[in-house]
C-alpha cells in the first residue's frame, strides 16, 4: 500500500511521523473521511471545504491549495489501484518543541491513506442496527465547536468502548444538557409523523457531509425536515430512526435502549433514503 506523505507516495511501512509532531503529542490536527465509489470521490470539494474551515478555526495555516490536495487524493487512490474504498485525509500541526506552544510548528504534515473499509456488515443494512445511549457526553460546543473535525476524538472513543463492552456497535451520545448530540461516529435522524428531525450543530452534532446529503434527499422526496433539540424519549417513540456518516453511509436503527423502533424493521422512508443515496454516489463526485 502507498501512503501520501508531504508530496511523496511511500510504502506503508515507511509512512512515519516524528514523535515531536503535535498531532501525536496533543491531537493538534484535523482530518476528513472520504468515500470512493466506482472511481468517483464522493463530495470531494465539500470535504476539502470543511477541511479548510477546520484549519481556519484552529489557526492552522495549510500551504497547499484545495486543488493540490484534491490532486493528491486522486493520485493516492490511483497508486493503490483503488476503485471503491475509504480515504483518510489528515493534516497535523507538524513537528514542534515539547509544550503547547505552536511557535516552532512551521511545517504542517499532509497524510493521505486510501484503503478498503466495511464499517458494518450487510445484515445491519438489511435488518437494522440495535444501539444504546452511553454515559460519556459529547464535548460542549462552547469548548470545541463540533464543526471542527479535529484529531481530538477521545470522548467519542470512550463512548464507543462503553457500547462495545455491552455488545453494541454504536451508541448515542448526549450533550451536557441531556439532549441527543450524535452517535460516536454518525449523525442521528428520526422520522416522526412524516417529518424528518435531526439535532443541530449547536447541540453538539457534526455538520456531516452525508448528513447534508440526507437533507438534500429529504428535499428531493418532498419530506419536511427541521433541526431540533431531541431527547431520548423522542427517539424511543419515533416511527423510524437512521444514522448517517461517510463510513456508515445510511444505516437503519431498529432498537434503542431496548425500545423497539416502529415495527422493529427498517422503515419505508429509510429505504427511500438509501435508494436515493446509492443513486447519488456515482454522480456527485470527482472522477479519478
Amino acid at each position: 500500500m502507498k501512503i501520501y506523505m508531504n508530496n511523496n507516495l511511500v510504502d506503508a511501512s515507511e509512512a512515519t511521523v516524528s514523535v515531536f509532531d503535535h498531532g501525536l503529542l496533543y491531537g493538534d490536527g484535523i482530518f476528513e473521511g472520504i468515500r470512493l465509489y466506482d472511481s468517483c470521490v464522493f463530495k470531494l470539494d465539500e470535504h476539502l471545504e470543511r477541511l479548510e474551515y477546520s484549519a481556519k478555526a484552529i489557526m492552522l495555516e495549510m500551504p497547499w491549495s484545495r486543488q493540490q490536495i484534491a490532486d493528491a487524493v486522486c493520485e493516492t487512490c490511483r497508486a493503490n489501484d483503488l476503485k471503491d474504498g475509504y480515504i483518510r485525509l489528515v493534516v497535523t500541526r507538524g513537528v514542534g518543541s515539547l509544550g503547547l506552544s505552536i511557535k516552532n510548528c512551521d511545517q504542517p504534515q499532509l497524510i493521505i491513506i486510501a484503503d478498503k473499509i466495511q464499517l458494518y456488515p450487510q445484515e445491519f443494512y438489511d435488518n437494522g442496527l440495535k444501539i444504546i445511549t452511553v454515559p460519556t457526553r459529547r464535548s460542549n460546543p462552547a469548548a470545541l465547536p463540533p464543526a471542527v473535525k479535529s484529531l481530538n476524538y477521545l470522548n467519542n472513543i470512550l463512548a464507543k468502548i462503553e457500547a462495545q463492552h455491552l455488545g453494541y456497535h454504536e451508541a448515542i451520545m448526549l450533550n451536557d444538557q441531556g439532549y441527543i448530540a450524535e452517535c460516536t461516529g454518525d449523525n442521528v435522524f428520526i422520522v416522526h409523523k412524516g417529518e424528518l428531525i435531526t439535532p443541530a450543530a449547536s447541540s453538539g452534532a457534526l455538520k456531516g457531509i452525508t448528513r447534508d446529503t440526507a437533507l438534500a434527499i429529504a428535499e428531493e422526496l418532498g419530506i419536511p425536515w427541521r433541526e431540533a433539540n431531541m431527547t431520548r424519549y423522542d427517539v424511543w417513540v419515533a416511527e423510524e430512526v437512521f444514522l448517517t456518516g461517510t463510513a456508515a453511509e445510511i444505516v437503519p436503527i431498529v432498537e434503542i435502549d431496548a425500545r423497539v423502533i416502529g415495527d422493529g424493521k427498517p422503515g419505508p422512508i429509510t429505504a427511500k433514503f438509501l435508494e436515493s443515496f446509492h443513486r447519488r454516489v456515482s454522480v456527485e463526485g470527482t472522477m479519478l
